[in-house]
């Protein structure tokens, strides 16, 4: 058994927030310039560019990507040999994000759905756990802006419509949110299990590193297939027209009940941002 201080945890989660916020991964990165060879538009590869630009400049002068920095999305792999001590592990991530998004001058983006008033420090925190084996912990920290979660649905199609049933749905999702969402995004599908779970697949599948190929023989064609129609919608980079209307599409699926066919489309902006550790 192997103890851990949740005080690591809390110390961690403050890191990651800061970091995930102002350092765009290199796989976003490469996206983005295998994106200018491909964009045609003249438009579309200046917005690129500037994309590459603002990425620079945040990582550089230390301040958030976006303006909005999001709602605080922490996957938690604790090991089953683990024990935390000092407190509780909801406790431990909250303070992190208290603390990250005030030291890093972070915006507050929680409120109450009716009331609209904002908690303060960007806390209640959305925490998800999976237990596994060994004595690791391994902490994600995936910022979840509005606009690009705004543009994400979950359905229950009929199991008749099959593949080109799902298909048809991401793409005229895709269709629907045009520029809503600040492309390029990346298209986050999640097919299966049951209602909730079919959303959590989708997001999950958001923080594969782009340009990585879908170790499932049955989706790796899928996802470049769906790509390909995406990107002759036209929507293009910031929806003023374009090939590049988003960078990937990434598919998580599990078996389900044989009356359903859970469907979840969870978007995610050209700013996808995530970070992880392990104690």
């Amino acid at each position: 058994m192997r103890e851990i201080h949740v005080g690591e945890i809390t110390r961690a989660v403050k890191d990651l927030a800061i970091r995930s916020n102002m350092e765009l991964g290199e796989d976003v990165l490469k996206a983005f310039e295998r994106g200018l060879e491909q964009e045609e538009s003249p438009t579309g590869r200046d917005i690129l560019k500037h994309l590459v630009e603002n990425a620079r400049i945040a990582r550089e002068e230390r301040i958030p990507m976006c303006q909005d920095t999001g709602l605080a999305v922490v996957f938690v792999e604790i090991g089953q040999e683990v024990h935390l001590v000092g407190g509780s592990l909801r406790e431990a991530v909250e303070e992190g994000v208290r603390q990250g998004y005030q030291e890093g001058y972070l915006r507050k983006s929680v409120c109450h759905p009716f009331t609209r008033q904002n908690t303060g420090d960007n806390t209640p925190a959305i925490i998800h756990v999976e237990l596994v084996s060994g004595d690791g912990l391994k902490l994600i920290f995936a910022p979840k802006g509005g606009g690009s979660e705004n543009m994400s649905r979950v359905t229950m199609l009929t199991p008749a419509v099959g593949v080109q049933g799902v298909k048809e749905f991401v793409i005229q999702r895709v269709k629907e949110m045009g520029p809503n969402p600040c492309p390029p995004t990346i298209v986050g599908v999640g097919i299966g299990g049951t209602f909730e779970v079919a959303a959590l697949l989708a997001k999950k599948s958001l923080l594969r590193p782009l340009g990585s190929e879908n170790p499932d023989p049955e989706l790796a064609p899928l996802e470049k297939e769906w790509i390909e129609e995406i990107n002759r919608l036209g929507i293009g980079p910031q929806g003023l027209g374009g090939r590049i209307t988003s960078l990937a599409v990434h598919i998580n699926m599990m078996p389900c009940h044989i009356a359903s066919l859970p469907v979840a489309v969870n978007i995610q902006c050209h700013a996808a941002r995530h970070k992880e550790t392990e104690l």
